[in-house]
């Protein structure tokens, strides 16, 4: 996992790998910043992890192959993206195709990149929610592996929004993670080249709506 902040995402993923039957097992937390509150989570559980620091490394590519390194070293398979706060490269993506994953706070593809929430408000929107996708090259684009849908109040603030949002996130995540580390979830290509994920063995096409 890569991470930046407190990682409350991944604490969930960790907290969902440790049962028996999870496909997946974290091996390593990767963070750019050294006073990250994740590191000490993830150390708590027993997870390896590491720095590196990007403003150690004169550009992106450099600072991405100190990563890549850091995953080659631990088996890596699958990449998630946790409150990570750096735009990832073509160069990076590239090595991790369908491999590389990441959660939104909205209902993809609305509400693309920042603010998603008091976007939402001011907006006027019913229903907001959260997004696993995986990653593209372009931000915030890529196939829907798992959303959740959560209504909006009408006395909702950002911050409360944010919070009933982070609920749901932390339930979609693991099970989208889950899905993609069994290979139930797999990217499929149209006629016209448009992707999309098709989940065998979840009912339909895998989209978890959240009770009101």
């Amino acid at each position: 996992m890569l991470i930046s902040g407190g990682g409350s995402n991944m604490a969930a993923l960790i907290a969902a790998a440790r049962a028996p039957d999870h496909p997946a097992e974290i091996v390593v937390v990767v963070s750019n910043r050294a006073d990250a509150g994740g590191l000490a989570k993830a150390q708590a559980a027993g997870i390896a992890t590491a720095v590196v620091d990007h403003k150690a490394y004169p550009d992106r590519r450099s600072f991405e192959e100190a990563v890549q390194a850091v995953l080659e070293a631990h088996g890596v398979e699958i990449v998630a993206l946790a409150g990570f706060l750096r735009l990832l490269t073509p160069w990076f993506i590239e090595r991790w195709p369908d491999r590389l994953i990441n959660i939104h706070p909205a209902l993809l593809p609305a509400y693309k990149g920042l603010h998603t929430h008091a976007r939402a408000l001011a907006d006027g929107v019913k229903i907001t929610g959260c997004t696993v996708h995986f990653v593209r090259p372009e931000m915030d684009v890529g196939p829907i592996i798992v959303q959740a849908a959560v209504p909006v109040l009408d006395d909702d603030t950002p911050e409360t929004l944010a919070a009933r949002v982070l609920v749901q996130e932390h339930r979609i995540y693991p099970l989208a993670l889950a899905r993609v580390a069994s290979g139930a979830a797999r990217v499929v290509v149209d006629g016209e080249g448009r992707e999309r994920v098709i989940t065998t063995g979840a009912g339909g096409d895998g989209a978890l709506i959240a009770p009101l």
